[in-house]
Formats: structure tokens, C-alpha cells, sequence
């Protein structure tokens, strides 16, 4: 007869136990910002198996397990089931914080930002550490090929904007999401880019975030519609049912639709 003062442990017998592994953390002394910084490393299913096969890249900022790491991997394991075939199996390297607000920002005038923001202004510093280490280091360590995504949203969109702008060659598409391009009395968008000939696709997004906050990232994309960089591989979206806190989701799909399915080879 069932007794309902049993528990589930009493009623169910479990015979496997084990920890959901969905990849790899590395932690390792950063020679360059002189601290010790953690990397998250989704795999795809495949990975082990299949061993003369390389994959592309996703750098993730904000790449902490509690940060944007989980929901962003599963919209790229997602997109690469072959019964969809938005993208390819691909590698994510989710990048943990420390301090963003002193990795993402470059130096600014703004004495307001400067107070609210004391450890800020150290993103050349950030940049040397993802290009000397970060890149070096998934390169020697896993099967990739030579494609790289970069993913940044808000403080994060402003240095990626940055890396853009200044090192373009790092990373062969750009997914631009509620930049903060406020910044620094929005000097970036003053800058003058680099040629940007190596770019696959740059993606921008923003949401009803503002009357600052949208201007700026039209702004940029009106800026990177004017150099020479082939229109079909620059995209543009407004979702004005999003926020600040909810548009990246949204955006990093439509950006993976747009960006991955164009090509059927990477």
C-alpha cells in the first residue's frame, strides 16, 4: 500500500550519482594584470570523439557560471543541433570578473564617471591579457580553427567596440550588444577605427534602454557603415520590448542566426 510519509529517497532507488559536466575551468596567474583569472570551457558533445576536428571560438565576457556563461552556451549548443544548423559545434570560453569596471573601460575625462568608477580605465591592460594570454593559451590547449566570436554587452560592449576599433584583427566577428558608449562623453564614437578588412561580421544590438543609451549604438553603427567595410556583413537590431537587463539574450540568437547561418563553411 503507498504510504504517503515515505520520502522520494525511501520510494526511488538511484543507481547513478554523478556531477553534469558541460566542459572545463582553467584558472591561471595572468602575467599582465598580475592576478589569477578563471575561464570557463563549454566543449560540444562531439569534442573527445571526434579527434581531426577543429572548431571556432566564442569569447564570452561576463563569462562567469554565474554570470551570462550557461544561457549563452545553450543557445549555441542549440543553434549547432543538426536539425537546425544555425551554426557550427563550437567552443565557448566564458571569461570570469574581477573587476569590470577597471578591465572594460579605457581612461576617461568625465569627473562624474571617474568618482562613480574609481578603479576604471584599464582596458589596453585587458586587451594585451586576451590577446597574449587568453587566445594563446585556447589555441595551444584545444582543437580550434582560426574563426573567433566576441560577445559584450554593456561595459562589455564598450571594449569590444574598443577592440574593434583599435585591435580588429584580434577577432573575426563582433556581436556588439547595449554598448556603453556613454562613456568618456562618448569619445569612442570620435575614434578613428582601423581598416577592418579581416572583419566576417559585426552585429549590434540595443533595446529600449534609453534615449543615450540607443542613440549611441546607432551612432556606432552608422559610423561603421560609412569606412569600407562591406555592408552585408554589418547588422543592426532594436528590440524595444527588451531592456538593459533581458536584450542580450535575444540578441546573441538573432546575431548567431544572421552571422552563422550566411556561411555554410567556417
Amino acid at each position: 500500500m503507498f504510504n504517503p510519509n515515505l520520502t522520494a529517497k525511501e520510494t526511488i532507488k538511484i543507481t547513478t550519482e554523478a556531477p553534469l559536466i558541460i566542459g572545463e575551468v582553467i584558472k591561471f596567474h595572468s602575467s599582465v594584470l598580475n592576478e589569477d583569472r578563471v575561464l570557463n570551457i563549454y566543449l560540444p558533445v562531439g569534442y573527445k570523439a571526434e579527434k581531426a576536428r577543429k572548431y571556432p571560438v566564442i569569447y564570452l565576457l561576463d563569462g562567469g557560471i554565474d554570470e551570462d556563461l550557461i544561457h549563452i552556451v545553450g543557445i549555441t549548443q542549440f543553434a549547432s543541433f543538426p536539425w537546425l544548423n544555425m551554426m557550427p559545434e563550437t567552443i565557448v570560453v566564458g571569461i570570469g570578473n574581477t573587476d569590470r569596471k577597471r578591465d572594460f573601460t579605457f581612461e576617461t575625462h568625465n569627473k562624474r564617471d571617474a568618482k562613480d568608477f574609481p578603479t576604471a580605465g584599464k582596458s589596453s591592460e585587458f586587451i594585451k591579457f586576451l590577446k597574449e594570454e587568453v587566445i594563446a593559451l585556447i589555441n595551444k590547449r584545444y582543437k580550434v580553427n582560426k574563426n573567433k566570436t566576441i560577445i559584450g554587452q554593456s561595459l562589455g560592449g564598450l571594449l569590444v567596440t574598443e577592440i574593434l576599433f583599435k585591435a580588429p584583427e584580434l577577432f573575426d566577428n563582433y556581436i556588439i550588444v547595449s554598448p556603453s558608449l556613454w562613456w568618456d562623453d562618448e569619445s569612442l564614437l570620435k575614434y578613428t577605427p582601423k581598416p577592418v578588412a579581416n572583419i566576417s561580421s559585426i552585429y549590434i544590438a540595443v533595446g529600449k534602454e534609453g534615449r543615450v543609451m540607443e542613440r549611441t549604438a546607432k551612432s556606432l553603427f552608422k559610423k561603421l557603415a560609412k569606412t569600407k567595410l562591406d555592408r552585408r556583413k554589418l547588422y543592426f537590431q532594436f528590440f524595444p520590448d527588451k531592456n538593459h537587463g533581458d536584450t542580450l539574450h535575444t540578441a546573441v540568437y538573432d546575431a548567431i542566426e544572421k552571422i552563422f547561418r550566411q556561411s555554410k563553411k567556417i
